[in-house]
Order: structure tokens, then C-alpha cells, then sequence
């Protein structure tokens, strides 16, 4: 099964070291939850797998091609595709323009593009907002829109950076059905890196988890074993309890 791999990468800005040889492995049809405080480096390491970074040691591998210092286009193009931590969509856009806009730059299509246009609306529960200005769209609304843009393209891994950053608890929950939606897709399949704040969505969502700490791995494994790990609860955590 093709996998996303991160193999002892490094990146240091002027002297702090942003990452120190982190290591990890993204499965497709898996979801692996990427933790740690402020400043701990997991930007960082999406801006490096995404090509906008390049690293100074290390690489990363999708499947069997190493892509360390591709462009973030060629790395688009090649399955890897992601959102950030403020939705990037076009506001004067409809929600189906957006998509289409999408969809219409991908790789390849399984269907028609208007095809693909109305599957994504479905999965994405935004079928209602089809002729919709996206600029009116709810927030929580907004980032949904912006996961099925980066969907359009056909990824084999999703990158997620905080997709449940400013939403409220039923704005959260919604955001966890959809992510568990992509990943029990068949037709998506996709292997997820997601990065989140809301430690009770990345405990329930999650089938591994990896947590980084001033640039370097302290822990990772399954959720339940990470949120009891004392290194993790000492430099992060703070409790198990916090996240109950």
C-alpha cells in the first residue's frame, strides 16, 4: 500500500532548530493526528512534505518517488494536497464555482467535471450552498468548502492544518464526520496528516498519533497510549484528564 513518509527530516532558521530528524508515516486509508505546543515545528514539517520548505537534511517519499524539494505545484500534481490554518477559497466565487475551479486543474477525472462538481457538494454536505457566495459562508462552513476544493484534485493524502481552528462544539462534530467520511470513502481512499489544537477531535478521530516537541518526536502510537505518555503529558498535556 502506498504510503507518505517522512525520513529523518531537519530545518533550522537561523540557528533554532525547527525540526531535528523527525520521522513519520502516513498510510493511506489511515489518519494520523499531528500534536505538539507552539512553536513545537508541525508547520514547519507540512511546509517541508508540501514543498515549501525545503529541508536541510532528510527526505520524503510518496511511495516509492522522493519529492524533498519539489515545487508545491509538482507536489500537488503528483497526490498530495492540503488546507491551512484560515480557509483559502475564493470569496467572490460560489461554493460550486470553487469546486469546479478545482476539479478543473486536477491530474485526472473519474467523471465529468459537473460530475465530480456534485459528488463533492454531497460528501461535503454542501449542496445547499451550491449557488452560494462564499464570502456569506458560515466558518465552519467555509473550511468545509475548502476540504472539498483540496478533494478536486484527486489527492492520495490530505494534509489538514487545523480544520476545526475557531469552529464551536457542534461545528467541531460536524467537522469530525466529514474527516472520518473521506477516510471510509472508497472512491477517496485518501491516507490523512492532520494537525489540530482540539485534542478530544484528534483523540476520537485519529488512528495513530505523533507529537512534536521543540522540533523533535516524543511520542507516537495510538491515541490511548500517547495521551498516557508522561513525556507527552509533562511537555503538552499537562493531565490524561485534559482531554476526557
Amino acid at each position: 500500500m502506498k504510503m507518505l513518509k517522512v525520513e529523518k527530516v531537519s530545518k533550522t532558521f537561523g540557528g533554532l532548530h525547527a525540526l531535528s530528524d523527525v520521522t513519520l508515516i502516513v498510510q493511506k486509508g489511515t489518519i494520523l493526528g499531528l500534536i505538539g505546543s507552539n512553536g513545537s515545528g508541525k508547520s514547519t514539517l507540512v511546509n517541508v512534505i508540501t514543498g515549501v520548505l525545503k529541508p536541510d537534511d532528510g527526505h520524503v517519499f510518496l511511495g516509492d518517488v522522493e519529492i524533498t524539494g519539489w515545487s508545491p505545484e509538482s507536489i500537488t500534481r503528483l497526490g498530495i494536497a492540503r488546507t491551512y490554518q484560515t480557509a483559502r477559497i475564493f470569496s467572490e466565487l460560489t461554493v460550486m464555482e470553487n469546486i469546479e475551479a478545482s476539479v478543473m486543474t486536477a491530474k485526472y477525472r473519474q467523471f465529468s467535471v459537473d460530475q465530480e462538481v456534485e459528488l463533492l457538494l454531497q460528501r461535503l454536505s454542501l449542496s445547499s450552498w451550491a449557488y452560494t457566495k462564499s464570502k456569506v459562508l458560515p466558518y465552519g462552513t467555509q473550511r468545509r468548502l475548502e476540504i472539498a476544493r483540496a478533494l478536486g484534485s484527486h489527492p492520495e493524502f490530505l494534509l489538514l492544518d487545523e480544520p476545526a481552528a475557531g469552529l464551536n462544539d457542534e461545528e467541531s462534530n460536524d467537522m469530525l464526520k466529514v474527516i472520518n467520511g473521506i477516510r471510509e470513502d472508497p472512491e477517496l481512499g485518501c491516507g490523512i496528516l492532520i494537525i489540530d489544537h482540539d485534542l478530544r477531535l484528534i483523540m476520537r478521530l485519529c488512528d495513530y498519533v505523533h507529537v512534536l516537541n521543540e522540533g523533535q518526536t516524543i511520542a507516537e502510537g495510538l491515541p490511548n497510549d500517547v495521551r498516557h505518555n508522561s513525556a507527552v503529558i509533562n511537555s503538552y498535556l499537562g493531565s490524561s484528564e485534559n482531554i476526557d
